[in-house]
């Protein structure tokens, strides 16, 4: 699918292949406050995941696609969840995993391939995410593409014993 291909990076459905990178990512206690994980989960379930990720948007109510370059490496993970068919809307999740692909511009690139899509393809209204106020990286890729920061969630994350609050982003297909 042409959408979902970009100059450096394309999106693309999970394979079995990728049952080792999603273990690193899953079990990685660096990200678990980002996916709001607290426990580890085993190479058994991610298998399990796998073989059924086949399951469309409208019958899982997510679609996670794994952010690729053009040499096959798997650089992240970017999805929708909580697809709303009758309000037509659904919120977005980016993963950029490895330190030293941050900052590259493949989040970006892989934000708009997947605004692109979701817009022209899935015909939503509107895509919405939720950051850390302390995530800086993340406000700025998210409001360098149109999301507008419509609301405050107070002390909604806990982490490293102490509360933070959470930013709500919409941005609305006009």
């Amino acid at each position: 699918m042409e959408t979902l291909k970009g100059k450096r990076i394309y999106l693309r459905a999970l394979e079995p292949e990728d049952l080792s990178f999603l273990h690193s990512v899953e079990n990685d206690e660096n990200v678990w406050e980002m996916s709001h994980t607290q426990t580890p989960y085993s190479l058994f379930i991610l298998k399990q995941y796998l073989e059924n990720a086949h399951q469309d948007i409208f019958e899982a109510k997510q679609l996670r696609l794994v952010i690729s370059n053009y040499d096959n490496k798997p650089l992240g993970l970017i999805d929708l969840f909580d697809f709303d068919f009758k309000n037509s809307r659904a919120g977005v999740g980016i993963l950029v995993y490895e330190l030293e692909d941050r900052q590259q511009g493949y989040g970006k690139e892989a934000l708009q391939l997947l605004i692109n899509y979701s817009f022209t393809h899935l015909n939503l209204h509107q895509l919405y995410c939720n950051i850390a106020e302390d995530n800086q990286a993340s406000i700025n890729l998210f409001v360098n593409e149109g999301f507008e920061k419509v609301g405050v969630k107070k002390d909604w994350i806990y982490s490293n014993k102490t509360y933070k609050n959470e930013y709500l982003f919409q941005l609305i297909n006009s």
